[in-house]
């Protein structure tokens, strides 16, 4: 079964920039670093650029605007509050999205200790599958690893039945990583796992991940438009039932774009190919995924659809009727978008 109707989401209690993540997700913005949001201070202004988010997260707030002084302390306070505030309403418009066309989500309360600014991200932590298992995956922000979080943990082992734990976390002590279906895109009928090598993707830990679960690694490498390795695959791709999105011009060595390509098309998937610009637009971080009466969807936000060609939306919609959310907020400051809030559970 490649799709479900049970996602796990998790509700943020304080989101917020994460600068651990920051040093290899270019797709996020820091507070000062970007204006055009609708979320400034009250003269509108950037003072407070670069201010310490860590600051915050103790209780307190950056200010520090880069000269050792402290003018921007209010306006980082206001915006910090503003873009935690814009989160929750763009988070809980999904959930009733979602559960509006009978997805069956089940809404996690975040905790405040320890403070965990990207936990509305699920599923880069763990993942579900059809045969019980419930994977546990290294993660490269030492902030991240507090996510697994033992109240979100008894429910994953508890009500939603996952009866064994493949553990893989001890691979943070040597400093490689795989982060979840962040980092693998799975085509689970084929037990084919698509992963993009980045420093968040390590290929010693997927082949580890490989050998215990039964899968096939496809990995490659990809890039973003400045030549940056993509931080997690799920940005570049999708593979539902019928239709695969992928951005294979992110491929630059051809025997990979190749490969992938090939694989797609042995699966007998259709394939809609994105531009490197449309990733820049969430396009490729969307989700298939099926009401309980088995209807399908591809979910995604509101800037992805955006960036879809009529072509491209007309294919995807001959499979798949089209969800999609407003998710600028946590696109600008989290650097994910909406298939990072959905962890899929099988079982």
């Amino acid at each position: 079964m490649q799709t479900t109707s049970k996602l796990l989401m998790i509700r943020p209690a304080r989101f917020a920039y994460n600068e651990e993540t920051a040093k290899n997700n270019f797709f996020q913005r820091d507070y000062g670093d970007y204006a055009d949001d609708g979320i400034n201070g009250e003269d509108g202004g950037n003072e407070g650029k670069g201010g310490d988010v860590g600051n915050w997260a103790n209780g307190g707030y950056g200010g520090n605007d880069g000269d050792g002084s402290n003018r921007g302390a209010g306006i980082d306070k206001a915006r910090q509050e503003t873009v935690a505030e814009k989160a929750l309403v763009e988070f809980d418009a999904f959930v009733e999205l979602l559960r509006r066309n009978d997805v069956d989500v089940t809404v996690v309360q975040d905790t405040l200790e320890p403070w965990t600014p990207d936990s509305l991200f699920p599923n880069n932590w763990f993942s579900s599958h059809l045969s019980g298992e419930l994977v546990l995956y290294p993660m490269f922000a030492e902030n991240r690893r507090q996510e697994r979080k033992p109240h979100v943990l008894e429910l994953l082992r508890g009500k939603m039945n996952h009866r064994k734990v493949v553990d893989l976390t001890s691979w943070e002590e040597e400093g490689q990583f795989l982060e979840g279906t962040g980092s693998m895109v799975f085509d689970r009928r084929r037990r084919k796992a698509y992963c993009c090598r980045s420093p968040r993707s390590s290929e010693r830990v997927l082949a580890d991940f490989c050998a215990r679960m039964r899968y096939d690694a496809v990995a490659f490498d990809a890039f973003d438009v400045e030549g940056r390795p993509l931080y997690h695959t799920n940005i570049m791709m999708e593979v539902g039932t019928q239709v695969a999105v992928v951005c294979l011009d992110s491929i630059k060595e051809a025997n990979q774009r190749e490969r992938v390509a090939a694989e797609l098309t042995a699966a007998g998937k259709v394939i809609v190919e994105l531009s490197i610009g449309q990733l820049t637009q969430f396009a490729g971080n969307m989700l298939e995924v099926k009401s309980r009466n088995g209807h399908p969807f591809m979910v995604m936000s509101a800037a992805a659809r955006d960036s879809l060609t009529s072509s491209q939306e007309r294919t995807i919609s001959t499979y798949n009727k089209i969800l999609s959310t407003d998710l600028h907020t946590i696109e600008t400051y989290g650097g994910g978008s909406a298939r990072c809030m959905l962890a899929e559970i099988f079982h």
